[in-house]
């Protein structure tokens, strides 16, 4: 593989790492939240410099649907990560305290909720219209799949995106979406594995959202050469 390859796979797995963990905000503590932000903010900037001969062509490549749903997918992203900096500047009182900012707090814990939970989801889409890459490098290093394999872990993917659906629920997580609920409830009695692995599961049901949507929009094409 080559080293740009791992550099892009090494990132993209590390921000998707830390993506989940930020989620547990006051599970791990604000110190360590915020400075999980600063480490979130620097690989997002090394994901686009991985990735900077894409953002180059973006006015100039031919758009068909599946593009228009990536690069509609990207501008969200980067909407909701430039409202979590902007807010988590304004915010924090560890690793940025140092910086003369007063006032504006009250506005900015709400953007930070809505661009977190929003940034989750897009980021999560986002991967999973890149799913197939994903799958096409595991693919190279492993011998022929037997089909029978390949229906497990569909059912296995369908079944771990299903209880995505039920965690987004019972965590509340469209309600802070919308700031119906402005305050994010924790339980800190519950272990911290059983958070992680509802929120994981999110992730999946979106990552899975996102990659059938990539097919469906790629499969239109299809028809219109057809």
């Amino acid at each position: 593989m080559k080293r740009s390859v791992v550099l892009k796979v090494v990132t993209d797995f590390c921000m998707t790492a830390v993506l989940i963990v930020l989620m547990t905000y006051e599970l791990v503590g604000q110190a360590v939240h915020e400075w999980l932000g600063l480490f979130l903010f620097v690989l997002f900037i090394l994901h686009h410099i991985w990735n900077r001969k894409w953002i180059e062509n973006i006015f100039k490549r031919r758009y068909t649907l599946f593009s228009i749903l990536q690069t509609t997918f990207v501008i969200c992203v980067f909407i909701a990560m430039l409202g979590s900096v902007l807010s988590g500047v304004i915010l924090s009182r560890h690793a940025l305290a140092f910086l003369p900012i007063t006032g504006g707090r009250s506005f900015a814990r709400k953007l930070h909720m809505v661009s977190a939970y929003w940034g989750f989801t897009f980021l999560s889409l986002h991967l999973g219209v890149h799913w197939n890459r994903v799958m096409g490098m595991v693919k190279k290093h492993l011998k022929k799949t037997p089909v029978v394999h390949i229906w497990i872990l569909r059912i296995a993917a369908f079944l771990a995106a299903a209880y995505g659906a039920y965690a987004f629920v019972k965590r509340g997580i469209g309600e802070y979406m919308i700031l119906k609920n402005q305050f994010v409830f924790f339980d800190f009695d519950e272990p911290l594995a059983f958070f992680l692995a509802d929120y994981t599961a999110v992730l999946a049901l979106f990552v899975w959202c996102g990659h059938y949507l990539s097919r469906w929009a790629k499969f239109q094409k299809k028809k219109e050469l057809l």
